[in-house]
């Protein structure tokens, strides 16, 4: 697939979103910004245009399937067809499930899972008549693998892994070209973890290993080219997804053990901080949270799953050149 010339991102004003607008826009893509926060979004127009695309700033809450319709109206008016939709907002609350309330329960799983759904049947009733498009659904590990803390954030990612599986089988039942394909994140070094709802003792952290957004947005853009089912971005999130299908029991133990500390770090927590689940916080936060010093650059796993055929091509090589070398000795 050559280069996308028109694509949308949710959650576009930080964090991976924010990232994969620069990665897309870097390859000349006209970009359709998509999230709550206006000067947030104003900023991020401004990193697309400097990186050589163009961008529409669209603010709007997910939430509501009304402006979700009319924001994908406006980009196919305004910048043309829409060949890439990519869903990466999320919410979540850091906390036991005993401490959240049911409406911050379902404002969670109205923005990370029925605001991917809006996303997806926005996309879906452009592309689906053209017979064209890929829909990104950005995941995480923890959409197969539960860990405490985030049994609000880990329903959603349950919830868009079941709602994607039977919406990439109706498209196959109807022969459609329309492509929809997962990305499943490790833990990213995002923003997210200064505006997070939460009510932990210490302040919230990713579980390691972490790694930089720059990492999940050039797997996004990848699998926005490649037809590929489901991508998995680093070694932790390879381990955790092999490891959950063969021995759950054992990581449902090891998680209640480890789990609540590995997502706390040293640093008390203000219980008063302002979080971001109802509202958008004034300011523009970046790409990047407070976890630079020990976020990895790089994916030597994702570089391998986006090589397979050099692999294959590689092993093959190296196996014809050992059996020459055994006919040559004898």
């Amino acid at each position: 697939m050559a280069a996308p010339k028109v694509v949308v991102v949710t959650g576009a004003s930080s964090g991976v979103g924010r990232a994969a607008t620069r990665a897309f826009a870097s390859d000349g893509a006209a970009v359709g910004l998509l999230a709550r926060g206006e000067e947030a979004l104003a900023a991020t127009a401004k990193e697309a245009e400097a990186a050589g695309g163009r961008a529409l700033a669209v603010p709007l809450d997910l939430v509501d399937a009304g402006q979700v319709d009319a924001a994908a109206a406006l980009v196919e008016q305004r910048l043309g067809p829409v060949d890439v939709w990519v869903n990466t907002a999320v919410a979540s609350v850091f906390a036991p499930f005993t401490e959240i309330g049911a409406e911050e329960f379902q404002r969670v799983t109205e923005v990370a899972y029925l605001g991917v759904v809006n996303g997806t049947r926005a996309a879906l009733r452009h592309m689906v008549p053209r017979d064209r498009g890929v829909v990104v659904q950005v995941g995480s590990a923890l959409s197969e693998r539960s860990v405490p803390l985030q049994s609000a954030y880990c329903g959603a990612k349950h919830a868009v892994r079941g709602f994607t599986e039977s919406v990439r089988c109706e498209l196959l039942h109807d022969h459609s070209r329309v492509h929809i394909t997962t990305v499943q994140l490790p833990g990213t070094n995002t923003p997210q973890f200064e505006t997070v709802l939460s009510r932990l003792p210490r302040k919230a952290q990713p579980m390691p290993p972490v790694y930089q957004p720059e990492v999940a947005a050039r797997a996004i853009v990848w699998a926005a080219a490649h037809r590929r089912r489901e991508v998995w971005v680093g070694s932790s999130t390879a381990a955790t997804l092999l490891a959950n299908r063969v021995a759950p029991g054992l990581l449902d133990h090891y998680l209640g053990r480890t789990g609540y500390d590995a997502q706390q770090s040293p640093e008390v927590e203000n219980p008063d901080r302002p979080a971001s689940l109802w509202r958008p916080l004034p300011g523009d936060r970046g790409a990047h949270g407070p976890f630079d010093v020990r976020a990895h650059g790089r994916s030597v796993q994702l570089w391998a799953a986006t090589h397979r055929g050099l692999l294959a091509a590689a092993a093959a090589a190296g196996l014809a050149g050992a059996a020459t070398a055994r006919l040559r000795r004898r």
